[in-house]
């Protein structure tokens, strides 16, 4: 038997990914963090996810203990295997937002060959953003009620937040299709990845072809953390894939906007697409907190998986 780590939204079956969301809007789960603590490791600063994770522990009962990255130092001050090895002594779940995706792997197997039961979740590293997914797929289903052939074009950079989503949305049943400037594409093992779930990644060259007939238009900030040199030369590569008004009338009649923030008026999406009455950025915020608390939940009455 093996701990049910989460490094990618590839760990959680598609029932699971169900499974995570019915427990998400549920009031009534059993307190199964009583008495126990959780570790949240956070390399990077967080508004959302550090919220989220502390007061998603905190309904299960829990006690959430933030540890800033400069206050443990990775590989500076002491290795991933020995800062895992010691937290899953303490506490019954490691969640961890990273800068290196292999961290969390390191994670991981040192939890593994203590033989513990505590899972890993990943709270952001640059590969997959898993946590952020689940609570995306949350809010189109309160939207449309099934989540079944819903399209969710997304439009900007294949970052760690499109990968997972692209994934989630082949795991449900979704339609997936992106636009994205030369260079900030997807990899061929993504879109392989996506088609051995049964999905498929559409790739469009115009942020126009990738809305078509669009349920869900879906983007991101042009530069990310640690990518401050490159802002210049990406604002000018993403020019032409803002979300605005006229882009909007290109997808459904149903069309809701989604950004996973902190966003950038003016830059991957316009003002009044953002804070107009399609958008559901706050509802997804909010449901980063619940999706949380369905996956702590999950795993904890799961335990393990073969």
């Amino acid at each position: 038997m093996m701990t049910h780590h989460v490094l990618s939204m590839t760990d959680l079956s598609p029932s699971e990914v169900i499974a995570v969301l019915d427990r998400a809007e549920r009031s009534d789960l059993a307190p199964l963090l009583a008495g126990r603590g959780v570790a949240l490791i956070f390399e990077h600063p967080s508004a959302r996810t550090r919220n989220a994770a502390e007061l998603s522990v905190f309904q299960l009962g829990g006690h959430p203990v933030t540890i800033r990255g400069e206050e443990i130092g990775i590989d500076r001050r002491e290795s991933a295997e020995d800062i895992a090895a010691t937290l899953s002594g303490y506490h019954a779940l490691l969640g961890a937002r990273v800068a290196r995706h292999a961290t969390l792997r390191r994670f991981a197997s040192s939890i593994d060959a203590l033989e513990r039961e505590v899972p890993v979740v990943n709270l952001l590293s640059d590969h997959e953003h898993p946590t952020q997914a689940l609570a995306d797929l949350l809010t189109i289903r309160q939207e449309f009620g099934d989540l079944t052939g819903v399209k969710i074009a997304f439009i900007g950079d294949a970052n760690n937040v499109a990968r997972s989503l692209a994934i989630g949305a082949a795991q449900v049943g979704a339609k997936f299709s992106i636009a994205s400037p030369s260079g900030f594409q997807f990899h061929s093992e993504d879109i392989a990845l996506v088609a051995s779930l049964g999905g498929e990644v559409e790739v469009c060259a115009t942020a126009k072809e990738a809305v078509a007939e669009a349920d869900v238009l879906y983007t991101d900030v042009w530069i990310s953390m640690g990518e401050e040199e490159q802002a210049e030369a990406k604002r000018a590569a993403f020019a032409a894939f803002t979300i605005d008004e006229e882009l909007l009338t290109y997808a459904s009649a149903r069309v809701i906007v989604m950004h996973c923030l902190p966003a950038h008026r003016g830059e991957e999406v316009t003002a009044s697409v953002i804070d107009g009455p399609r958008s559901r950025i706050w509802e997804q915020a909010e449901n980063r907190m619940h999706a949380m608390r369905g996956l702590w939940h999950l795993l904890l009455e799961e335990g393990f998986v073969s």
